[in-house]
């Protein structure tokens, strides 16, 4: 298999906002993400953005449900907040800390749906801590911390 496109990871993931503009600054803000570009259109609508998370890659769109409408045809792109709350994908992001990163994202203003919780699959699988928050527009997210690998005893 080739290698993909320098800068641009294996596996990319889309995410469409009424509001992108403000979601972008959320996203950098709360979670840690960091803007590789932003190209704005008419009446300054995100027509594409890339966001990078240590090697990660988010792009971040509009919305058909927002004051811009849709575009190219993509009438299937929708917030959360135009299907009542509901979510076809949710996102996982690898943490060095998930209690600092949960309290960064809480302090800029996510729902934190789960507190930071250690779950241990058993000595042959792994251990990790993980929490879920959820963006102003109703994209759920979780952050995991590796804290055992499998094959690893566990303490006590």
């Amino acid at each position: 298999m080739k290698e993909p496109p320098k800068g641009w990871p294996r596996i990319s993931a889309s995410v469409f906002y009424e509001e992108p503009k403000k979601a972008i600054e959320f996203l950098c803000k709360a979670f840690g993400f960091e803007v590789r570009l932003e190209v704005e259109g008419e009446g300054g609508r995100i027509e594409h953005s890339e966001l990078t998370f240590h090697g990660g890659l988010v792009m971040v769109g509009t919305a058909e449900s927002s004051a811009h409408g849709p575009r190219n045809g993509r009438a299937w792109c929708a917030s959360p907040r135009a299907t009542g709350g509901k979510v076809t994908q949710a996102l996982c992001v690898a943490v060095d800390d998930a209690d600092a990163h949960a309290a960064r994202a809480r302090a800029a203003g996510a729902i934190i749906a789960m507190e930071p919780t250690t779950t241990d699959y058993g000595d042959d699988y792994w251990a990790d801590r993980t929490y879920e928050a959820i963006d102003p527009e109703g994209h759920h997210w979780w952050f995991m911390q590796r804290v055992r690998n499998p094959g690893e005893r566990g303490e006590g």
